[in-house]
């Protein structure tokens, strides 16, 4: 499988999640987890998610022609890691901490259909 729609998907969703938490944290974490962020703290702490993926998502997009060097490997195998520990988490917040927002169990499909992308890309070779 060509990992050269896997980066240009992922800069694309990353980018755009990205922008929001960076800009205006409160109402993209509202849609996900339906809570809101009411101290500088929590605030804080989704800026810095939203830097983290707008990283991960100008990554991606600059490695989208490079898809067949170890460098680009290693990116594919980080965003395994990633987007199976956010399935693995927001299912956690939907199930076992109750929080529940319109775009939670989306985001639960979309990071591990990802993930499956992802480990597809890094089987076929």
């Amino acid at each position: 499988m060509k990992a050269k729609p896997l980066f240009i998907a992922t800069a694309v969703i990353e980018v755009g999640v990205g922008l929001a938490l960076a800009i205006a944290p409160a109402l993209p974490v509202s849609v996900l987890i339906g809570a809101s962020l009411d101290t500088p703290a929590g605030l804080l702490v989704a800026r810095l998610a939203g830097a983290a993926l707008l990283a991960l998502g100008a990554a991606c997009w600059l490695a989208r022609n490079d898809e067949r060097n170890r460098a680009a490997r290693g990116l594919i195998v980080s965003m395994l890691f990633y987007n199976t520990a956010a399935a693995a988490l927001l299912a956690y917040a939907g199930i076992g901490l109750r929080l529940s927002g319109i775009g939670l169990w989306p985001a639960v499909v979309l990071h591990a259909a990802m993930a499956v992308w992802c480990l597809a890309c890094l089987i076929k070779k």
